[in-house]
């Protein structure tokens, strides 16, 4: 399997992740539930949240994820990229489950919102020891 089916393989199954937005000039960085459509990952967030803020002011983010937690050798992906902010109410009703009912009222409340994450670079790291290795996207 080369670099961009493991990095697919990685996203299709890896929901958590953590995602860095800056903040005062740093960075900040917070878990968040994603979901893919190939290499655009997705998040839903409320529209309060200091990270959509953040966003608003500088919408670049790094993220990490696929990390099994079962020692070296496992693999996972860094992602650069830029998120734009969306309440389209179609993205909201393909991103919508279940597991959001703790947060909001269901894919029409008001305060949920959809960051889509596009990527400008990514790298397979940690892959049984290797070299990062680039994904051209």
């Amino acid at each position: 399997m080369d670099a961009k089916e493991t990095a697919k393989k990685i996203l299709d199954k890896s929901y958590v992740g953590t995602m860095a937005t800056v903040q005062g000039g740093k960075p900040f960085s917070r878990y968040m539930t994603f979901f893919n459509d190939g290499f655009t990952l997705y998040t839903a967030t409320s529209k309060k949240t200091d990270k959509v803020d953040e966003l608003e002011d500088n919408p670049n983010t790094h993220i990490l994820i696929g990390y099994d937690g079962e020692g070296f050798g496992d693999a996972f992906l860094e992602i650069a990229g830029t998120v734009s902010i969306s309440d389209d109410d179609g993205l909201k009703d393909k991103i919508w489950n279940d597991h959001m009912k703790p947060w909001f009222d269901g894919p029409d409340d008001p305060d949920l919102v959809i960051l889509k994450v596009t990527p400008t670079g990514m790298r397979l790291m940690n892959k049984k020891g290797a070299e990062p290795q680039e994904i051209s996207i």
